[in-house]
């Protein structure tokens, strides 16, 4: 949508739709999700109807670059209903239009219509092309069916294609995670995203840690993964451009991008999370209260906060350095000196490269990016 009015400059922003539902929820999982049925479906169209109404008017005067719906599954929402959100906003062509699928759900006649919608993009939840560590994680398809719904994505017309992937894994060696860069050769991805697993809490992981957590890599064999594949895939032409996340040249994900560079965004649907004037707000985590707050005219925002100065900077400045190009310090007039100063202690200790008006993370700073970003927040 681009509402320009005379004499305005049109500002970029992202949208962002969380469609919570999934057939099982992974064991690892800390996001709102419910089961894959009906009614909930028939609930969130309705309620995200209202709260598109209630938005939208904040879009005057914008463009939108990104569009992404994520989950949960959002490609179990199917074709009409992302179709008819897509319809609401009326995205210009240039709009990059992210849809998450999970490899067993996609079929060559599904992926055709959600193409046909406007999606241009999916991210597929592969996690592994090692079936140990799939069954591990819980997951309901294996390597042949994740290798099978990126080739089926790519057949549909979709070549913007990314793909998930897991490491430090319980009982995950260095050779079940070498099998698996391996079976990434000859696959049509064009971006991929690198976690190491976290026990995150309120998940089957996190209750269960005491008896996984000694099964995890040791830190020492940790890092010869994370080495082990940003090798493999740079040799495949996928480049790190940030810490997490690897890209063919043309393909970094737009909307992501706009997360590290605090573009503004607006979230849709139960527990989705905004960005908007400085302000970070999220929508409550459940949907029978989120829709009957939109139902009532009430906002569903259940979680607001405004970070004050040099607390907004400093967090800024942490995320923006997750972009392997660094921060042109320039854009940060007004850090307090005590900030130049962590910076410059950063640099001696070799985490950070810092000139007077750039600052990035060195090799070694990739590797402990939380305690860079602890330091400067």
């Amino acid at each position: 949508m681009k509402i320009p009015t005379s004499g305005s400059l049109i500002q970029p922003v992202s949208l962002y739709f969380h469609i919570p539902f999934c057939t099982r929820k992974c064991p690892y999982c800390h996001f709102y999700v419910l089961p894959d049925e009906e009614r909930f479906k028939t609930q969130l169209l309705s309620a995200l109807d209202l709260e598109w109404k209630k938005q939208s008017p904040l879009l005057a005067n914008k463009e939108i670059v990104s569009l992404y719906f994520g989950g949960g599954t959002p490609f179990l929402f199917g074709p009409a209903a992302i179709q008819k959100i897509i319809d609401w906003v009326s995205p210009p062509p240039s709009c990059e239009i992210t849809l998450e699928a999970n490899p067993e759900n996609v079929t060559l006649e599904l992926m055709q219509a959600y193409q046909k919608a406007g999606v241009n993009r999916v991210s597929i939840g592969v996690q592994s092309l090692d079936d140990s560590s799939l069954n591990t994680l819980n997951r309901t398809h294996n390597a042949e069916t994740a290798i099978r719904a990126i080739e089926l994505t790519h057949q549909a017309g979709i070549d913007n294609i990314s793909i998930d992937l897991m490491y430090d894994l319980p009982s995950q060696t260095l050779e079940s995670w070498e099998r698996t860069l391996a079976r990434l050769e000859n696959l049509p991805i064009a971006h991929l995203s690198l976690y190491n697993l976290t026990f995150e809490p309120h998940t089957v992981f996190f209750k269960h840690r005491k008896r996984l957590l000694p099964q995890v890599p040791t830190p020492e064999t940790s890092l010869q993964m994370l080495k082990t594949a940003v090798a493999r895939l740079e040799a495949l032409g996928l480049n790190r451009y940030e810490i997490s996340a690897f890209t063919k040249p043309g393909f970094a994900s737009r909307h992501n991008s706009g997360y590290w560079t605090a573009r503004p965004f607006l979230g849709f649907g139960p527990s989705a999370f905004s960005y908007w004037e400085g302000r970070r707000f999220q929508n409550a985590a459940n949907l029978s209260s989120y829709a009957k707050a939109l139902a009532e005219n009430r906002s569903p925002v259940d979680f607001s906060e405004t970070l004050a100065y040099p607390d907004n900077l400093h967090e800024l400045l942490a995320v923006r350095l997750r972009l392997l190009e660094g921060v042109n310090l320039s854009q940060f007039p007004n850090l307090p000196p005590a900030t130049h100063a962590t910076l410059r202690t950063l640099a001696t200790q070799g985490w950070l490269e810092l000139t007077n008006t750039h600052a990035k993370l060195s090799q070694e700073g990739l590797l402990f990016y939380d305690s860079v970003a602890t330091a400067i927040i």
